[in-house]
């Protein structure tokens, strides 16, 4: 037979399940209140305040404009901007390939940047300006040469076929480039001139100077020591001694001057 359960013995039960239960909604919404409170408090506080700005990749401009590009600032609110959304402002500059914004834990925000490769100077005549894989001619002033100087090259499209020719030669090569020259009288090919940092000179076409001149270190290798001239990579690869090119004529020893006279 069923034990039956008079109904004063479970309103205490009853009673203090409902008491447990409003307990815990008391407790959660409190929680809820603190930590909305705890948020209210830090924002409007110091300590929600960016106090650190660093900048990685940054070689063609100084930090301090690229800080000013970026729109933040030291004491700005860490709540104020979007990560994405500076990145992209970064990324309207035209010498900048990608920008990537984080913040870092609560007061500091870190940007690191990918600017387009510096591909050399175009020659201005009287200046240089920095030439980058994007055929970008920065506009800042240039003091130190340290790359390979192009000259004739300001023709945009012309400038733009040699830095893809550039993008295909071999690294170890590229470094040896100390000019080149655009044949700028020529309609029918586009001529250059290269000279080598070792004291060579090539001619040869733009349109096939990466297929050509990745060849250079081989011919070069061929060579005897000391000996240096023009090496032609207009049609085939040939190599002629600088007397043989210009005409060059040997030197005379002074004994044998005397010895006319």
């Amino acid at each position: 037979m069923d034990k039956v359960i008079d109904i004063e013995e479970r309103i205490p039960s009853l009673r203090d399940r409902r008491k447990k239960r409003t307990n815990r909604k008391f407790v959660a919404l409190l929680l809820i209140f603190l930590t909305l409170l705890a948020v209210l408090l830090y924002s409007q506080s110091k300590y929600s305040e960016i106090h650190t700005i660093t900048i990685e990749g940054a070689v063609l401009f100084n930090q301090k404009s690229y800080q000013a590009a970026s729109g933040l600032a030291i004491g700005d609110s860490m709540w104020s901007f979007d990560t994405r959304a500076v990145a992209q402002q970064l990324e309207k500059l035209e010498w900048v390939e990608k920008a990537s914004v984080k913040k870092n834990w609560l007061t500091g925000v870190e940007i690191d940047l990918k600017e387009y490769v510096q591909m050399g100077y175009l020659d201005r005549g009287n200046s240089y300006q920095i030439v980058l894989s994007n055929n970008l001619a920065l506009k800042q002033p240039v003091t130190v040469i340290d790359g390979p100087i192009y000259s004739n090259f300001d023709d945009e499209k012309k400038r733009e076929k040699l830095i893809n020719q550039l993008a295909e030669i071999n690294p170890e090569v590229l470094q040896l480039i100390s000019q080149i020259i655009l044949d700028s009288k020529e309609k029918d090919a586009d001529f250059v001139t290269l000279y080598m940092n070792d004291g060579n000179e090539i001619h040869g076409i733009l349109s096939t100077l990466a297929e050509k001149i990745n060849y250079y270190p081989s011919v070069v290798s061929q060579l005897e020591e000391d000996q240096k001239g023009v090496i032609d990579m207009e049609v085939g690869i040939y190599f002629r001694s600088y007397a043989d090119a210009y005409g060059f004529a040997e030197e005379v020893p002074e004994d044998e001057n005397a010895e006319e006279e």
